[in-house]
């Protein structure tokens, strides 16, 4: 009588010691993948990781999971690229230094070349669909493309008058340069429904409308009508998630972003319900919305 072919899922002995299939826990995210992709870069981490005998020298987590104390969600871009070799990020990708950071972590070096600063024959930065923030590559990038402006700008002004005009001159320069960035918008809501869901529901006003983003950025767009109380004396090219605006009415923050060049680009909502009273079945859901807005 033949017996069955099991190499598909062959289990581990004292020459293989790892399953075909290997769950890993990555910084808390859990990821299911096969041995062969894990050592598909030989003398990467994981390679080194997944190709010893002395399995227990590797940690776990409660679960018996491999442990790999990264960052999570990061790791998805390094096992894609475990699988055929290839970068794919997606549009306006905003963590491509961390990823970088991640690949030299894993000892990927081609990764790493790939996700590094592309450079010009004029040694400037090249158009990278996949970089988000160009600010952040050139800090002083923003300085000297006012420079460059108020250079223009100042052979006519002095030709125009006096000193007055050149002052005039370079400050319409600089105000003609807009970053590039994103700005979100997020507040949290409530609302009660009862038993009939026919009936209108009670939605109570927003409270408070919060600002995330780069501090340089959420001052021009909403200037005086930004409360930053929460978050004084911030450096302009830092971020902060705890800025609020004085009105709570998203429409106009929207308008605000429009008008400074802005456009929404993603959206997410969760909720939660609970009972109002024990008397009644009326409901009581709570939701936390957030609004992604870009500027090229």
């Amino acid at each position: 009588m033949a017996l069955a072919d099991n190499t598909g899922c062959a289990k581990p002995s004292e020459d293989f010691p790892f399953p075909e299939i290997i769950e890993l826990n990555v910084g808390g995210q859990v990821y299911i993948t096969r041995h062969p992709t894990l050592v598909s870069v030989p003398g990467s981490l994981l390679w080194e990781m997944f190709t010893q005998k002395n399995v227990r020298s590797l940690a776990r987590d409660s679960k018996g999971r491999f442990f790999v104390d990264r960052d999570g969600f990061l790791f998805r871009y390094i096992l894609d690229y475990m699988r055929d070799q290839q970068l794919v990020l997606p549009d306006h990708f905003p963590e491509r230094s961390r990823l970088q950071r991640e690949a030299e972590y894993f000892m990927l070096p081609e990764l790493v070349k790939m996700l590094a600063p592309k450079l010009s024959k004029q040694n400037s930065l090249g158009d990278d669909p996949c970089q988000s923030d160009p600010e952040e590559l050139s800090p002083n990038a923003d300085a000297t493309r006012n420079l460059t402006s108020a250079s223009a700008m100042l052979p006519s002004a002095v030709a125009g008058g006096p000193g007055g005009a050149v002052t005039a001159g370079v400050g319409a320069a600089s105000t003609d340069v807009r970053r590039a960035g994103f700005i979100t918008i997020g507040y949290r809501g409530s609302y009660t429904l009862g038993r009939d869901s026919q009936t209108d529901a009670k939605f109570r006003r927003v409270a408070r409308i919060m600002v995330c983003g780069k501090t340089s950025l959420a001052k021009e767009v909403f200037g005086d009508t930004l409360n930053e109380s929460r978050d004084p004396d911030r450096p302009p090219e830092r971020y902060t998630s705890r800025y609020y605006l004085k009105f709570t009415f998203l429409e106009q923050a929207f308008d605000k972003l429009a008008d400074a060049g802005f456009h929404m680009v993603a959206c997410n909502s969760t909720g939660t319900c609970a009972f109002a009273h024990d008397q009644t079945d009326d409901r009581i859901w709570t939701s936390y919305t957030e609004y992604v807005f870009y500027r090229e």
